[in-house]
This record gives structure tokens, C-alpha cells and sequence, in this order.
């Protein structure tokens, strides 16, 4: 198969290793990980580019999309004629663990609980998810500090991000065997150990993103949008996606 992929750039080295290795022919496309910040601006940009792949000269099989629902970005996208596959996720922390039953099972009591991986401190350096679906990320922080100082800024961003009654107070680096930097590691372990945060090391999983790039896309994993139809939330924890 001819496939796109529109993706965050979170996932740059775990889609490009997979891809690599994938029996079809993939052309990959990725947005920055802060035009989350702004997810109906971040619809945009993906209606767009699903908009630009569906002109190419050589049409594709299908279109991939290597992100979840991410605070409603995903709701609404649609192509004219080719399908959509996108992982039935809520954001990017299923994908990383590799699967829904995961991502419940470590995230469900407390689905605000900061995590971070290779990707992330790459591309941010700071991550941390809000009950309101809004992502903050590493270039915000930074330009609080460039405006007002290291104290200040964490003052400012203290005050606009309170803690929430009842959240668990810990950071998860999720850590894929195949995309392993200690380092990487490391830092994350220094910083949210420095602010107060007990650290938990989660091993990731490559199935999904393995799936998504070589065409295997069970239903109970991956959500087919038809060419026509357009992507909807379902918000549960098991179909998250669905279409109309």
C-alpha cells in the first residue's frame, strides 16, 4: 500500500524506526507537539494537510493519523476520498503504552498525572496533561522564564496550573525498549524529583504504532473513517473514537 502519515513529531523516532521497517510505502508528515496548545487550531492544521495528501499526484491507500483525540483536535477530521485510520486513544500516552487496557490501568485514577518520554523531552521537555483536555508543554514554560526569570516563572506557572485536590503526585517517563535513552531518562527523573514528584519509569510498547504503519488495524484498536464521513468522540475508555 501508498501511505501517509500526518503525525506530532512526539513520535518522530518511533514512527521513523517502524516505519523503516514496514512492507509499504509510507510518506511521513509531522506538526510540531506545541500546536496542541491550541487543539482547535491544531484542527486546522491536520483538516489542512489531510486536505494537501488527498491532492497528490499518486493518490494513497489511506491516510494515516499518529495522534489520538487530543483534546478534541481529532473531532471533525474527514477526507473526500481516501480513509482515515487513527488509534482509538485518548492522546499520546496510549500510544506509547501501546495499549488502551495499559493506559487504564496506570492512568485512570488519576488521568492528570504528568508523564513524558523521549519524544516529549525532545520536542518540550515539559509535558504535563489538564483535567480540561488543554496540553502545556516545554516552550510555554521557557517563554515565562525568558519574560520574568527562573523563580517568577515557576511562580506564574504554579499559579495558573494548581494542583488538583486528590492527584496523585508522581511523573511517569514511559520508556520504549527500541527508542531507550538514559539520559533522557535521567533528566526527567532530576526534574520531577525537583519539584516534589515521586518518579515512576513505565515500559512503553511499539504495537501500536507498529500496527498503524503496517496496515494492521483491528477495530478494537483503530478507528476506519470511510471517505465521506467524519471522526467523533465517544469519551470512554474503550471505543474513544467513532465516526458519522
Amino acid at each position: 500500500m501508498y501511505l501517509k502519515i500526518i503525525a506530532c513529531n512526539v513520535f518522530f523516532r518511533e514512527l521513523s524506526y517502524c516505519a523503516a521497517q514496514s512492507p509499504h510505502t509510507i510518506d511521513l508528515d509531522f506538526f510540531e507537539l506545541g500546536e496542541h496548545v491550541h487543539c482547535d487550531k491544531l484542527h486546522k492544521t491536520i483538516q489542512s494537510r489531510i486536505d494537501q495528501a488527498e491532492q497528490a499526484e499518486k493518490p494513497y491507500d489511506a491516510i494515516l493519523l499518529g495522534f489520538g483525540l487530543c483534546g478534541n483536535a481529532a473531532k471533525g477530521l474527514h477526507a473526500a476520498k481516501t480513509r482515515l485510520i487513527i488509534p482509538r486513544a485518548h492522546d499520546c500516552c496510549t500510544i506509547l503504552l501501546g495499549d488502551k487496557a495499559r493506559f487504564k490501568k496506570h492512568f485512570q485514577d488519576n488521568p492528570s498525572t504528568p508523564f513524558s518520554s523521549v519524544g516529549y523531552m525532545e520536542r518540550g521537555e515539559y509535558f504535563v496533561r489538564q483535567d480540561d483536555g488543554q496540553i502545556m508543554y516545554g516552550d510555554a514554560y521557557a517563554e515565562l522564564v525568558k519574560q520574568y526569570g527562573e523563580d517568577d516563572a515557576k511562580y506564574i506557572w504554579d499559579s495558573m496550573h494548581p494542583k488538583m485536590e486528590g492527584m496523585e503526585d508522581r511523573a511517569v517517563f514511559i520508556d520504549i525498549p527500541e527508542i531507550h535513552f538514559p539520559e533522557k531518562i535521567d533528566a526527567f527523573k532530576q526534574k520531577a524529583e525537583a519539584e516534589g514528584k515521586k518518579f515512576v519509569l513505565l515500559q512503553g510498547s511499539l504495537n501500536i504504532i507498529r500496527n498503524l504503519v503496517n496496515g494492521n488495524w483491528p477495530d478494537a484498536d483503530f478507528l476506519t473513517v470511510e471517505p465521506g464521513q467524519q471522526i467523533t468522540a465517544v469519551y470512554d475508555w474503550e471505543c474513544v473514537l467513532s465516526h458519522s
